[in-house]
């Protein structure tokens, strides 16, 4: 899907203000309500806006850790491995990657020793050969989109 600039100005606003509702959007774009629910419509059928839930913070309920453990995992046996995972609640993402590894997942664990056993679960799972864990001290950059649809807007601008 190839983005305009209206797409982006109201991608900025859906992200500085949320909960400001597709009157208001259409009010600071200066254009029809009709135009905004379209727009707005179309960006979450194309995937562009990947999501409305909240993010909810793991922390706020008891998860104090956060780890990321990469996973070696055995030739043909990446998808049944993802699906095992997919059924541990405290694994909240998971990529295949390069390099070193070839699953990153992140999980959350309210201490250490539920994540040694969490990590015992992992190298369980059939296809798993080998684990590497890192707990996050702090987290410096929360995840984000907005600098990159403020940057493409730019970008679209030259």
């Amino acid at each position: 899907m190839i983005l305009d600039e209206l797409d982006r100005a109201l991608l900025v606003l859906l992200l500085e203000r949320p909960r400001a509702g597709l009157r208001e959007y259409a009010r600071n774009l200066g254009i029809a309500r009709g135009t905004v629910a379209s727009r707005f419509l179309r960006l979450q059928e194309s995937g562009a806006i990947a999501s409305l839930a909240p993010q909810v913070a793991p922390r706020a309920f008891g998860y104090a850790i956060h780890a990321f453990v990469h996973l070696d995992l055995a030739q043909g046996r990446l998808d049944s491995v993802v699906a095992r995972l997919a059924e541990v609640p405290e694994v909240v993402e998971a990529h295949t990657v390069t390099g070193d590894g070839d699953l990153l997942c992140q999980l959350v664990a309210r201490d250490t020793a539920e994540l040694e056993s969490l990590v015992q679960t992992l190298i369980a799972v059939d296809g798993v050969v080998r684990t590497r864990s890192q707990i996050a001290l702090t987290q410096r950059i929360p995840r984000r989109t907005l600098p990159l649809v403020r940057a493409a807007r730019w970008r679209a601008r030259r």
